[in-house]
């Protein structure tokens, strides 16, 4: 698996690639904090797999998974599922939303 910067994100953002955003924490996480455009499927789903496949409609579209930070497991997790189950162009956006926040870019928070 490939990994990237935030940087490097926030050039595939810009630039209006083609890619799906996975946010892999529990939901919680997910409305607390995530990077735009994300979307939320946590790895510790029985079914983690499939909805991948499902929102990316194939496993040809380039997936970059994060979590909240570079001591956070869950990407680098959900990540090896995805390359297991034959998905050919997964990134682990490592560093996550910590890294996101770090390098002065918006998080978008749903908490009320």
């Amino acid at each position: 698996m490939r990994t990237i910067t935030a940087e490097e994100l926030k050039q595939m953002k810009e630039r209006e690639q083609d890619f799906l955003l996975i946010n892999t924490l529990a939901e919680e996480d997910f409305e607390a904090t995530h990077i735009p455009d994300a979307i939320n499927i946590p790895q510790d789903s029985d079914d983690f797999v499939q909805q991948v496949e499902q929102q990316a409609g194939s496993k040809d579209k380039p997936i970059v998974v994060y979590c909240a930070r570079t001591e956070c497991q869950s990407s680098h997790h959900a990540a090896e599922k995805l390359e297991q189950a034959g998905f050919r162009n997964v990134i682990d956006f490592e560093g996550g939303a910590e890294e996101w926040k770090r390098a002065g870019l918006e998080l978008v928070s749903h908490e009320g």
